[in-house]
């Protein structure tokens, strides 16, 4: 039987994502997503758990999540778990497990914002409203003009 490797994990983002470039050009890109677990114990209390996971991407992925992805974003993250050691500054020997994802999903109800962003986007979203009622009710005034401007010839009616 062949070996299996996979991640799925389904959680909020929480840093922004980290874009950089390797040497040859290759985009990636690497950001944490916390995940919660919550229990009711023996004695019946409730319990919660976070874990915290860092991810990594690679190539164009890389670029769209830096673009559209931020702390507190909601995503399902599928890939595979892989471990890379090296030798800190000061002489010991680290090792770090990460996700390196293939697929990353925006998980994020349609309106939904991340609180750290709310004012920003409230505001935004209002200019973006108003700047389309203005301008429908230019469209509608123009409408009817128009309309008004047509006359009405008794030949055109067919009975």
């Amino acid at each position: 039987m062949r070996d299996f490797n996979q991640a799925v994990i389904l959680g909020n983002l929480t840093r922004d994502p980290d874009l950089r470039y390797t040497p040859n050009g290759q985009p990636v890109a690497s950001f944490g997503v916390a995940t919660n677990r919550a229990w009711t114990d023996s004695e019946g209390d409730k319990k919660e758990q976070v874990e915290y996971h860092d991810v990594v991407v690679w190539g164009k992925l890389a670029e769209i999540c830096s673009q559209y992805l931020s702390k507190g974003r909601k995503v399902l993250a599928v890939g595979r778990l892989q471990t890379r050691s090296w030798e800190a500054q000061d002489g010991s020997k680290r090792s770090k497990t990460e996700i390196v994802a293939t697929d990353i999903s925006f998980v994020d109800k349609a309106g939904v914002v991340p609180k750290e962003t709310e004012g920003e986007q409230e505001k935004e979203e209002a200019e973006q409203k108003e700047t389309k009622k203005t301008d429908n009710k230019k469209e509608k005034k123009e409408e009817v003009k128009e309309e008004k401007k047509e006359e009405i010839d008794l030949d055109d009616i067919p009975f």
